[in-house]
């Protein structure tokens, strides 16, 4: 199931030569009605590729008739040449769907400092391609359009009470926070306002893809969209909409964790008796960053003491001679030294728990990130080629 599931949604993936093995690299995305709301969140790179600067732009005023996404080329550090393409790309879906291209979004990803005339050709027949196959059953070709390293397509959807959810992203390297290397469209025939769509996806994504943080590289491409239609006729309460959003985001997320660029270990870093919910953030994030932390568990080593050594290079409220910390259900560490031994904790297993007591109040986070492995090096020494 993927942004097709809802009601009133069509989505095409194509081929078109962008991408040198042949593969989908152009998606379109249009929503049919009746309603044609539209939110999105963007990287907080302030260099950001021109599909972003088009795409905040069209969202201003939070009506969104499609959205066209092309991989095989990010589209960013290319001048005014490249915002140009953003905006042709935009006017081409337009025409063809007899809409305005102010109410056109628009995605790339790939490598920056690619976008020349033939890459733009190539969009432009993307879109014609894309808008001519659109259908109701076009979301997994869409889907597997918008991959680059990404080694599986990643969609899902979610029905609840006559309405339904539905989405789909690409991320497997440089996931951090704001957002991460992704695009995903969430779509869904719930009808919401404008003012209740960008509410509930920020309150969505801000537990969810902002809690992502594989490596600490933020993009320049980041968008997630939300598209609400009102198809079924049906006005969700608001607080089990959110809740619908938020699962199926984390169920992305989550998606785009497993598949991280070379990673051996999912790594769930779980804060608890935090004094508030940034400052636990602010822990979890720290260790997620620690590259020494990261390397001992790609080595299937418990080393705790670089985990609280990554505490402490946070504002965070604690006493690091009363943190205790657990990996895999076992504790390590209590009250600042040692507890189990180190060789009861396996870690062997692919899904990693870390959790990690401040003892300082009642406020946790979880914070989503993987191991630095050989092969994330080789893949990332390696990606322009």
């Amino acid at each position: 199931m993927t942004v097709t599931a809802p009601q009133g949604f069509e989505a095409a993936g194509v081929a078109v030569g962008l991408k040198p093995t042949g593969k989908p690299d152009v998606a379109v995305v249009v929503n049919r009605g009746p309603r044609k709301v539209g939110a999105a969140v963007f990287t907080t790179n302030r260099a950001k590729a021109n599909p972003i600067i088009w795409s905040q732009q069209v969202i201003a005023d939070r009506v969104v008739e499609a959205i066209v996404l092309n991989s095989g080329g990010a589209n960013c550090f290319t001048g005014p040449f490249g915002f140009q393409t953003s905006h042709l790309t935009a006017e081409k879906a337009a025409a063809l769907l007899e809409v305005s291209a102010g109410d056109v979004l628009v995605c790339s990803t790939g490598l920056i400092g690619t976008g020349d005339e033939v890459f733009r050709g190539k969009v432009l027949e993307g879109v014609e391609q894309g808008v001519a196959a659109l259908s109701a059953d076009g979301g997994p070709s869409a889907a597997e359009a918008i991959m680059t390293t990404d080694t599986v397509a990643k969609t899902g959807a979610v029905s609840r009470d006559g309405w339904t959810i539905g989405g789909m992203a690409k991320g497997a390297g440089m996931l951090a926070p704001g957002l991460a290397t992704m695009l995903v469209v969430l779509t869904t025939d719930a009808d919401l306002d404008a003012a209740e769509a960008d509410a509930a996806l920020r309150r969505a994504t801000g537990v969810t893809f902002d809690r992502l943080d594989s490596d600490g590289c933020m993009s320049t491409n980041d968008q997630v969209t939300l598209l609400a239609n009102g198809a079924s006729g049906i006005r969700p309460d608001m607080d089990d909409f959110v809740d619908a959003l938020t699962g199926l985001c984390h169920e992305l997320a989550s998606k785009l964790q497993q598949d991280a660029e070379g990673a051996s270990h999912d790594i769930t870093i779980e804060v608890t008796g935090a004094a508030t919910e940034a400052e636990a953030v602010e822990v979890g994030r720290s260790v997620a960053r620690n590259n020494l932390f990261k390397a001992a568990i790609f080595g299937n080593d418990p080393n705790w003491g670089r985990v609280l050594a990554a505490i402490g290079t946070t504002a965070a409220q604690f006493d690091p001679y009363d943190v205790d910390v657990s990996m895999n259900g076992v504790r390590v560490c209590t009250a600042g030294g040692p507890d189990r031994p180190r060789e009861e904790v396996d870690l062997t297993p692919r899904a990693t728990h870390l959790e990690i007591d401040l003892k300082t109040g009642e406020a946790t986070a979880t914070i989503l990130t993987n191991d630095l492995t050989h092969d994330y090096v080789h893949e990332n020494s390696t990606y322009a080629s």
